[in-house]
């Protein structure tokens, strides 16, 4: 008798929910004392390179071997033992949230394809526009990270240019426009060279200006390149929040500037922004509000699952020109909200439910509490490292980044040296 391949059984759901659930409250009950990785994490990993097979196993045989052997091969990054990249972890809220958006498997597209999903995007946004303290005009949209937020912003800033120049770049291409430059600090951002590539600008097209090794702005440098331009319109891009130190470019006088030479300014925050939500660091946001686009990541400080990021543009009309489509089956915008035609994405996961469920559930003080608890910490330990006759201190804290070195021989010990033995640690410790 031939055998019958196995096929998706909706009697297994309840099976498969109740495994994943079990498995998922264990890993997050231990997940404070596990090692950021394995010692068998990339055997672990390999192990599932196996010949596809012609017979399935079934659900939960199939997630018992990914929890199984898949546990071991991840990384811990969510735990608190992780000092390597801004990664956030997930709040319960959040995890519910998400858990349900996979459950519903909501298009997230336009209002006809769910309004629940459209609602609390609109609504999370409207939340995080006063929560960051930017202008409420603006129109918000939830990408996958700050990479494509990056892009999102920097394309409307794009087709604004290509219009001050008579140019629809949207429609007729980049071919027809001259070439637009894009200023900016040593602090920027690897995402926003790779945005300038995508969009067709080319990496070239940024100029850094740079008073110093960390990267802070030369605004004497920027004010000379934009009087060059004559008027001609040009991008700027202020950053905040470094990765390396938690710098900040002084945005508002980078407002002053956009405003004084008719350039288009966009606020990289990808995790910086937050320091807005508390009265302590707010001052390292001021012009925020002034902006013509801005990004955010939801998945660093906010803690909602990757992945999630935020793109704020203050005239949506830009966003409709370089995003909208047109086809006979397509509701129209001015109808219902459809946010695929305000950015890259037209098949858009439900990514604004469990963005809603933290912010609905812990509201704008616990986000306040979290970010200052986080100074608190960051200051913490630059004290102490300031009292360590082995440790060096590197650089400010205006945030939550402590940059520091172990010197076992003060005075005494070589740059190569000291650079050797710190690379050294460093591995040991993301290891």
């Amino acid at each position: 008798m031939e055998k019958l391949a196995i096929r998706p059984d909706q009697t297994e759901l309840t099976a498969v929910i109740e495994l994943v659930a079990r498995e998922a409250g264990r890993y997050l009950d231990t997940l404070d004392e596990l090692p950021v990785r394995h010692p068998h994490a990339s055997e672990a990993a390999r192990s599932f390179d196996v010949p596809f097979p012609e017979e399935g196993s079934g659900a939960l045989e199939a997630l018992r071997e990914l929890i199984d052997k898949g546990l071991e091969a991840g990384v811990n990054s969510a735990g608190p033992r992780f000092f390597h990249w801004v990664i956030g972890g997930t709040t319960p809220a959040a995890l519910g949230a998400d858990w349900l958006a996979t459950t519903l498997d909501q298009l997230s597209s336009g209002w006809p394809s769910s309004p629940l999903a459209v609602q609390l995007e609109l609504v999370s946004l409207k939340w995080l526009k006063e929560l960051f303290g930017l202008d409420p005009t603006m129109h918000g949209y939830i990408t996958t990270g700050a990479m494509m937020a990056n892009f999102t912003g920097l394309a409307a800033g794009r087709q604004w240019c290509g219009e001050q120049l008579g140019v629809d770049v949207a429609q007729a291409g980049l071919h027809a426009l001259e070439p637009i430059p894009v200023f900016t600090s040593g602090l920027v951002h690897i995402t926003s060279y790779k945005s300038l590539a995508m969009l067709g600008m080319g990496r070239d097209s940024m100029t850094k200006f740079s008073r110093d090794a960390f990267g802070r702005l030369d605004a004497a440098a920027l004010e000379n390149a934009l009087k060059v331009r004559n008027g001609k319109p040009s991008i700027i891009i202020a950053n905040a929040g470094e990765v390396n130190a938690g710098e900040f470019d002084p945005i508002e006088t980078m407002a002053d500037l956009a405003k004084k030479y008719n350039a288009w300014l966009h606020v990289d925050g990808a995790f910086g922004l937050f320091a807005a939500t508390s009265p302590r660091t707010a001052h390292l946001c001021a012009g925020v509000e002034r902006a013509d686009s801005v990004t955010v990541d939801g998945h660093k400080w906010l803690n909602v699952p990757y992945d999630c990021g935020f793109s704020f543009v203050r005239d949506p009309r830009l966003l409709l020109s370089v995003f909208s489509m047109d086809a006979d089956y397509l509701p129209d915008p001015d109808v219902e909200p459809i946010q695929a035609f305000m950015g890259p994405e037209s098949s858009r996961r439900a990514r604004s439910l469990s963005v809603w469920a933290t912010l609905r559930a812990y509201g704008k003080s616990h986000v306040r509490e979290m970010v200052e608890d986080h100074l608190d910490l960051a200051q913490h330990l630059a004290r102490r490292v300031d009292d360590s006759p082995v440790l060096t201190r590197l650089a400010e804290v205006p945030l939550n980044i402590v940059c520091f070195r172990f010197d076992p021989n003060p005075g005494q010990t070589s740059e190569a040296e000291l650079d050797r033995i710190n690379n050294e640690i460093g591995e040991a410790i993301i290891e």
